[in-house]
């Protein structure tokens, strides 16, 4: 089975528990999403990929013009459309989407939020080359991580979400993350690691 298709699978299966789970993984959420946001405050047009449930999509909604929300699991996006909906979000479209086959013209978004995703990615070059093609020239990628080697206690942590099925195809850490999207074009305008259970590399920045 092709990786991308499995992975979906798993995503729709478990699009109902992603909120609890994420209780476990709080610490480095509300920084997050404050730096997120900030990356993104006075954007006209902001792509988010990999939206799950809305988590980030009702932050960043309040600091830029337009959201477009995308997430590949239908399931996910009955989720991030209900709390959109419940949120009165004017601003914020909601749609499927793969990130590797993104229908949106060249250059057409200020900034691409791809938050607590790029770990998950069979193909993390495709995966970049994609965001980068909608990306205005000087446009702000924003991809906070799950750094799940950063530490002793989230690599043992993250090897037993293995065993349940869990989706992970890398294991970052921050230093690492930072390191790959460097080779991969980005120039880093703002980096941070948030600590956690699982902590989270902070990493905004435009391709050169």
């Amino acid at each position: 089975m092709d990786p991308n298709q499995k992975d979906r699978e798993y995503w729709e299966r478990h699009s109902r528990g992603y909120d609890r789970s994420l209780k476990v993984l709080r610490k480095p959420l509300p920084r997050m999403l404050e730096l997120t946001s900030n990356a993104v405050t006075g954007a006209t047009r902001v792509l988010e990929v990999a939206a799950g449930t809305g988590l980030v999509t009702t932050v960043i909604a309040g600091a830029a013009r337009e959201v477009v929300a995308t997430d590949y699991s239908e399931a996910m996006v009955a989720l991030l459309e209900s709390r959109v909906r419940d949120r009165s979000l004017s601003n914020v479209t909601c749609q499927r989407a793969d990130i590797y086959a993104l229908s949106f013209e060249p250059a057409s978004f200020d900034a691409v939020v791809a938050a607590n995703v790029l770990h998950l990615v069979p193909d993390f070059g495709g995966a970049v080359a994609a965001l980068r093609r909608v990306l205005r020239p000087g446009g702000k990628l924003v991809a906070p991580t799950f750094c799940h080697d950063q530490t002793l206690r989230s690599a043992v942590v993250s090897r037993l979400l293995s065993l349940t099925g869990f989706p992970s195809h890398r294991r970052f850490t921050a230093s690492s993350l930072r390191s790959t999207l460097d080779s991969a074009g980005l120039r880093i305008v703002t980096e941070e690691t948030l600590g956690g259970l699982i902590p989270i590399g902070y990493v905004d920045g435009v391709f050169a």
